[in-house]
């Protein structure tokens, strides 16, 4: 093992907030594997009501400051404080909410570990003048961060980094793990016709494309169902519309259920959808993939990458319901060609794993504290 490192971790995020998403899983299952390996890992995330100021998950010792405006308008500050005090061997800043534009000012080597950048999907997510100035933010990166490593969760978000004039050299590309699911499948096993979604219920995840393609879907599947597993500010939203559609009946909202559910409902789904605008990979994917469920899915970045298309799920374009339906269709039939597909997606699950990412981690890091010290 490396020596130990003493590692500053900045994500908006801890995985207790009730907004955890993607990001955060990626952040403590990468970091806790570090902590378990001796290396020292701090995380300063925003506080969120009823959450201690401090906390250990995983091996991670996490400070929580806030609120939200404090918490970033104070960050250059606490930073640069404890680099003084030298603190700390490395700032691992996560991108994928607001840029910290640590290089700035932390003193000591920083690796960007990004997730994905918003540009203009930030415009489908929350109300313009804080989308405005997220765009804005993210602009500035290039030159803040060009003497900054990086590490990219996927292709996509390599070419993003790239296409805003990050230098490709200081670029590497890892890809995330997965959890083990909860049960075993059997892929060739009959299941419902039932489609499903799992994530944050959020406006650029676009989930009313599936419920609008689901109404086109009944005459041929008349005992279609669907599941909508997470939570999220759509909520409301999305129950009205599967009201107007007609399909309050058969839309189940699950709000948050444990793994064990989850993965439930995914291994007794034929095929689940994503049509968000951008993700940094597309987690779930793989997730739903490892219960041997393939994924209809946006041709989007971040899901482009996690989803082969013709082999694991179809990649879809554009909003037309139709389209939509037309790919999700095959695999409600259930017949050779959907078996087929599950039965690769499980396979291709099997390529992901935790410890291999967080190898990768470490090699990132280690050449990061090697480029500062030559």
């Amino acid at each position: 093992m490396s020596a130990p490192i003493r590692i500053l971790v900045l994500n908006e995020r801890d995985m207790d907030h009730p907004k955890a998403g993607g990001a955060e899983i990626h952040v403590e299952r990468l970091f806790g594997r570090l902590a378990a390996r001796g290396h020292r890992v701090v995380h300063h995330s925003v506080a969120f009501e009823s959450a201690p100021r401090r906390a250990v998950r995983a091996g991670i010792e996490i400070e929580r400051f806030g609120p939200l405006a404090a918490y970033y308008a104070g960050m250059p500050v606490r930073v640069a404080r404890a680099a003084r005090r030298g603190e700390f061997d490395l700032v691992v800043e996560c991108l994928n909410k607001i840029p910290f534009y640590s290089p700035l000012y932390a003193g000591v080597p920083v690796l960007a570990v990004c997730h994905h950048l918003f540009g203009e999907v930030a415009f489908d997510q929350v109300p313009w003048p804080i989308a405005a100035a997220v765009f804005v933010a993210e602009r500035g990166i290039p030159r803040a961060y060009h003497e900054t490593d990086f590490l990219a969760i996927s292709k996509s978000t390599r070419d993003d980094l790239v296409a805003r004039g990050i230098d490709p050299a200081r670029i590497r590309t890892s890809l995330p793990g997965l959890d083990p699911p909860t049960l075993a499948v059997d892929p060739d096993a009959p299941r419902p016709p039932r489609i499903a979604y799992v994530g944050r219920l959020e406006p650029y995840k676009r989930i009313e494309l599936l419920l609008e393609a689901a109404v086109l879907l009944l005459p041929r599947f008349p005992e279609l169902e669907i599941v909508v597993i997470g939570r999220g500010s759509e909520r409301q939203r999305l129950v009205a519309r599967a009201q107007a559609l007609g399909l309050a009946p058969r839309t189940r909202f699950t709000g948050f259920v444990a793994d064990a559910e989850r993965d439930a409902l995914l291994a007794s789904s034929r095929a689940c959808v994503f049509a968000s605008h951008k993700e940094g990979f597309g987690l779930t994917v793989i997730e739903a993939n490892s219960l041997a469920t393939p994924v209809v899915a946006r041709d989007a970045p971040g899901l482009r990458d996690s989803v082969r298309d013709g082999e694991t799920g179809r990649l879809v374009a554009g909003d037309d319901p139709a389209d939509w339906a037309r790919a999700l269709a095959p695999l409600l039939a259930q017949g050779d060609e959907a078996l087929a597909m599950r039965r690769r997606a499980l396979a291709e699950s099997k390529r992901f794993d935790w410890d291999r990412s967080a190898d990768e981690l470490l090699e990132a890091i280690d050449a990061c504290l090697a480029r500062e010290r030559r």
